[in-house]
């Protein structure tokens, strides 16, 4: 593989994972962050966009164009939280076929106690953020889409997992 994209809702372990990575592998693949273009505000995309989903589905596929340019160059790590569909599309749009998806999920409580109590972000370990866990969980069900279950494995092992995949 060329491009691995990793997904998944707040907690599952994204940017620790891709952090990790970068750190081990920096001389074989770029890392990349959806959130290093800043995220603009609920209400800031509703008013250019119309929804927080069509932003991120407008963001996802503007990821990926610029990524299939750069994919010449290096294997590229990709992490943030997309809808797979959007990955999907984005992907399919800027012609990239080579590439592996892979979902970064854990248990509710694991994600609570990541977002809660690590992070200090108690109002994402909201029953919103454990919705939209499980309907990534779904998806990625329905369409044979990796997942890798960061509940209890280590993130050296995680990044083990992840680099396989190239």
């Amino acid at each position: 593989m060329t491009l691995v994209i990793l997904t998944g809702a707040s907690g599952s372990g994204k940017t620790t994972i891709a952090g990790e990575f970068s750190r081990r592998h920096s001389n074989f693949a770029e890392t990349c962050c959806f959130d290093s273009i800043g995220v603009p505000t609920p209400d800031a995309m509703i008013r250019e966009y119309g929804s927080g989903e069509e932003w991120q589905r407008v963001k996802t596929l503007d990821w990926l164009a610029k990524l299939s340019v750069r994919l010449a160059i290096s294997p590229i790590l990709f992490e943030g939280q997309m809808r797979l569909a959007f990955i999907r599309e984005g992907a399919k749009a800027a012609q990239i076929s080579d590439y592996a998806l892979v979902l970064l999920d854990c248990d509710d409580r694991t994600r609570r106690q990541r977002l809660a109590v690590e992070r200090r972000q108690a109002d994402l370990a909201s029953e919103e953020m454990m919705n939209w866990a499980r309907y990534l969980r779904d998806e990625a069900m329905a369409t044979d889409t990796k997942i890798l279950d960061t509940s209890s494995i280590s993130v050296s092992e995680a990044v083990d997992t992840v680099r396989r995949h190239f």
